[in-house]
């Protein structure tokens, strides 16, 4: 489990970010720990890599690319996006170092476990199997899902900055980009049910999974709260928020507002 401290340590120099600003250690730091941590399995396995492998490291280096640059863009140029988040995240300025300590190290490993299934693989030198084609596919998938959903999202705020966006995949869900995050999570974490031995690569392959589900399904809340205080009064709105899955399609489940254990 060197490797795994290894990639912790990485993950938590990265996040460390968030000492300049709060949120960074689950936005900024989230997507480029994930870069680090791909661009570090790839070089410290080289030699014995195959295919599949490589290619899930580069799906990690890819993937934390994409979201840090996409976050980091959002907070230089969207001035309006930060003044609204201003108000629905807390800025920190009152927190005590200690509790930034805790949320910082809990970050770092949350991303460390995410990953572990790729680094599982490399330790237990499985090389490519089936579990890694379909797993990867569906990761792949997913990040295909929450590229476009971000695409579309952009486009139809750029039309009508005011209204709900309820094209193209938000016709089927109403988040998504946070269904397609977790396609990616479960794909990687289905690409090694195969190859894991012993207790703990299970307890931190299952502790990374629930993980990201958890915060998706928090994400979704408090975009569900934030779109009730903006459009809850339009019927348009309503019609749309009461036959829409809020994250997984073809489920009916339409809200988690009062899921108060959502709480991140």
């Amino acid at each position: 489990m060197w490797m795994f401290l290894i990639i912790f340590e990485v993950a938590m120099l990265v996040s460390s970010i968030g000492f300049k600003k709060y949120v960074w250690f689950i936005s900024l730091g989230y997507g480029f720990s994930v870069m680090v941590i791909g661009g570090v399995l790839l070089g410290a396995y080289w030699q014995s890599q195959s295919i599949g492998t490589i290619l899930a490291c580069a799906f990690l280096i890819v993937y934390g690319a994409r979201l840090g640059g996409y976050l980091m863009m959002r907070e230089i140029k969207n001035k309006a996006y930060n003044e609204k988040m201003k108000k629905e995240i807390k800025s920190g300025k009152n927190m005590k170092f200690f509790v930034k300590c805790c949320i910082w190290v809990s970050a770092a490993l949350l991303y460390t476990c995410q990953t572990s299934p790729v680094l599982f693989r490399l330790e237990n030198r499985s090389g490519t199997d089936v579990w890694l084609i379909v797993g990867l596919s569906l990761s792949v998938l997913g990040f295909l899902i929450e590229v476009l959903a971000d695409i579309q999202k952009s486009r139809a705020k750029k039309k009508n900055p005011k209204r709900f966006v309820d094209k193209g995949l938000y016709r089927i869900v109403r988040c998504p980009n946070y269904f397609g995050e977790l396609l990616i999570w479960t794909g990687l974490f289905v690409s090694g049910l195969n190859i894991y031995t012993g207790v703990l690569q299970w307890i931190c392959v299952i502790v990374g999974y629930l993980g990201i589900v958890y915060v998706m399904f928090s994400g979704a809340r408090r975009l569900e709260e934030r779109q009730n205080r903006t459009y809850g009064k339009e019927p348009e709105y309503q019609a749309y928020y009461k036959k829409t899955p809020i994250m997984l399609p073809l489920i009916p489940l339409y809200s988690v507002v009062n899921w108060k254990w959502l709480v991140a």
